[in-house]
């Protein structure tokens, strides 16, 4: 496997904390095919130091990000994004399945179904 560079930028001044802002950009990075699968992520104290922050910080990051599936640490060896891909967009696939299949036990309509999926997401 190979170890590509991660673009991640800080900004110190956003109210979102630093971790969450690591967190996001590598997931993003994961769903749009930038960081692909089996590749080799920075070690948490290389990153860290990459990007000017404590190393708990970068670890958190990459703990969330493992127990969302889209990256798996191999101890020693170091952590790879996930060779299955993408663990939310099947999480969220499933979900959604799931859900057609009782609305139309319950015999919801389609355009009632989507009305009541959009004001969840709006909550």
């Amino acid at each position: 496997m190979h170890q590509l560079t991660i673009d991640i930028t800080i900004d110190h001044r956003s109210p979102v904390a630093p971790f969450e802002q690591v967190r996001v950009q590598i997931r993003d990075a994961v769903r749009s095919g930038s960081l692909p699968a089996g590749v080799k992520l920075p070690t948490v104290r290389g990153l860290a130091e990459s990007l000017g922050l404590a190393a708990n910080t970068v670890a958190r990051a990459y703990r969330e990000l493992e127990a969302d599936q889209l990256i798996e640490t191999r101890g020693r060896n170091g952590s790879f994004v996930s060779a299955s891909g993408d663990a939310t967009q099947r999480q969220a696939q499933l979900a959604a399945t799931t859900y057609a299949a009782r609305m139309r036990q319950l015999g919801v309509s389609t355009s009632d179904a989507l009305a009541l999926v959009e004001g969840a997401m709006a909550s």
